[in-house]
């Protein structure tokens, strides 16, 4: 069987298509996710199933509609035993990765039923709907609450932060995915009312 090649899938969450440069953007260069287009696949026309993220991001990973898939809010959990593009593509052979921002929420009533324990390797893929996890944030901690989404409980992104001068407890919130006001103080980059701010690291 020849070697499937490797798929870089990005879903973002509040980026709008035409702050992009490769979209035409006047203003704003994005040379990296230019360069990623150029071989890629461009969309000219898209629409979500749900104007909630949690809901949106399942349609994405089943390929179903939210009526469909069940996971109808956020916070609401895709029920074990559904298939997502993580599960088809680890059928191919691929190892399939979890970057970054992506909430999503255990069946832990499906798995107790099925009696399948949450760490272990096919709870932990449950959790992830499919996936291994790489490094997640949850757009406030880099690590996720509490270190959840990683054991070490301080993520790699926090490290390369902290080596290149940005020291904090929470560098990831503190720099990367914050801004400033006039005072200098420092502005959730989560909370939309900041998002006119300039960003808090170089």
């Amino acid at each position: 069987m020849a070697k499937a090649k490797n798929v870089l899938f990005i879903m973002c969450d509040q980026l709008r298509w035409d702050y992009l440069s490769c979209y035409g953007h006047p203003h704003l260069k994005t040379p990296h996710i230019d360069r990623l287009a150029s071989m890629g696949v461009r969309f000219t026309n898209a629409r979500i199933q749900s104007p909630l993220c949690g809901p949106s991001r399942m349609s994405c990973y089943t390929g179903r509609y939210v009526h469909s898939h069940g996971a109808t809010w956020n916070n609401v959990p895709l029920k074990v035993g559904e298939m997502t593009m993580g599960d088809h593509l680890r059928a191919l052979g691929m190892e399939t990765w979890l970057v970054g921002k992506t909430h999503m929420q255990a069946d832990a009533e499906g798995m107790k039923r099925l009696g399948l324990e949450p760490d272990s390797v096919i709870g932990a893929r449950l959790s992830e709907c499919g996936f291994d996890v790489w490094e997640r944030d949850d757009g406030l901690r880099a690590e996720g609450p509490a270190g959840l989404y990683d054991p070490r409980g301080a993520a790699t992104y926090n490290d390369y932060l902290r080596a290149k001068g940005y020291v904090s407890d929470n560098p990831w919130h503190d720099f990367a995915n914050s801004g400033l006001d006039e005072d200098g103080t420092v502005l959730s980059g989560w909370f939309l009312a900041n998002s006119d701010q300039p960003a808090n690291i170089a």
